[in-house]
């Protein structure tokens, strides 16, 4: 089978939902071997994966995967993105996810170490002193008693041990980019999600509205980050009631200033884990402002408001009164209390 689809997908044919969800199967089963699954990700990636691939694939994610249980809610959110920007940012949608905890929503920030970039959340959370290496009853542990818990993809996604090694010999973006957004265990689906382009955001938005299930936000930056950014003007695309709509945002709608995206570079775990700390603790500048913009989205996502321009208010109070700090303060003593994963 997996020989035969692989011709399929090099010859540039389409598989519908079905299809996909046997090939993903077969995949992490370890049917497939690592050149045929490198083969796949790479004729995927040239093709362009279709809404029903996708979806196939989200689909049997969801089903396979460990699931972290904690009350559903409109206040449940995730700021899970692609990755894959190349743009060289410090950890934006992690930090928002502190001041969205601050904000009074519950976080559940599902993610990964670094594949493309030199930083992934799970790398700059461990750099904080977060403990990443906790059960499913761990983070909803700290999702229902910090208002944030970070979902570990590799102890979530179990079958994903099959295809892991590939993504990293490769170490560029491919379709489990945009799963991790479509698939968050604890079933956030109020979602923040930064896409590379506004084409992989156009796709992603397709693939939400056909799952049917989900309220998001996806941006794509014109400058080219997977943020709101506060260098130019962001893409937006938004998901609600099996649809979406778009529109174009930049930082002056926001009441924010433009900065340059140099401002805005990061580095190792080190150097991202002090910028973060050093935004919430208050400190002013081009950090500071592209993660109220981000967070401006969630506040809207949770309910807060409808009006991007009061979230960004918001924001600022979740980070001037040291509510994000406090956050990120309970959340590694809680985690690093708990016991690990066996």
């Amino acid at each position: 089978m997996i020989q035969a689809t692989l011709e399929r997908l090099l010859d540039g044919e389409v598989l519908n939902r079905g299809e996909a969800r046997e090939l993903l199967a077969e995949m992490m089963d370890g049917e497939a071997t690592p050149e045929q699954s490198a083969a796949i990700l790479a004729a995927l990636r040239l093709r362009g994966e279709s809404t029903d691939e996708l979806c196939g694939f989200a689909e049997l994610m969801r089903e396979r995967c460990t699931p972290v249980d904690v009350a559903q809610g409109p206040d449940l959110i995730d700021t899970c993105g692609t990755g894959g920007d190349g743009s060289g940012t410090f950890n934006v949608s992690t930090a928002t996810a502190f001041v969205a905890a601050g904000m009074g929503l519950r976080v559940a920030k599902h993610g990964n170490r670094s594949v493309s970039s030199r930083c992934g959340s799970a790398d700059v959370l461990e750099e904080l002193g977060v403990n990443i290496g906790l059960d499913s009853a761990g983070m909803a542990q700290c999702i229902e008693q910090c208002g944030i818990g970070f979902l570990f993809a590799p102890a979530l996604h179990p079958a994903m041990k099959q295809v892991a090694p590939v993504r990293r010999a490769l170490g560029v973006r491919s379709f489990f980019n945009m799963l991790g957004p479509l698939t968050n265990p604890a079933g956030a689906r109020q979602q923040l999600i930064g896409c590379w382009s506004r084409k992989a955001a156009w796709r992603m938005a397709s693939v939400l509205a056909a799952l049917g299930d989900s309220h998001a936000i996806l941006v794509a930056s014109r400058d080219g980050l997977d943020e709101i950014s506060v260098c130019g003007e962001t893409d937006v695309m938004v998901v609600a009631d099996g649809g979406f709509n778009e529109m174009t945002i930049s930082p002056e709608m926001l009441g924010l200033t433009r900065h340059l995206p140099i401002e805005l570079r990061g580095g190792d775990r080190a150097d991202n884990a002090r910028i973060i700390r050093r935004l919430l603790s208050g400190e002013a500048g081009a950090a500071r402002d592209i993660v109220l913009a981000n967070a401006a989205a969630c506040a809207v996502l949770g309910g807060l408001t409808k009006d991007l321009r009061q979230g960004v208010e918001l924001a600022a109070q979740s980070i001037d009164s040291g509510a994000a700090s406090a956050r990120l303060d309970q959340l590694v003593e809680l985690s690093r209390g708990l016991e690990v994963r066996a």
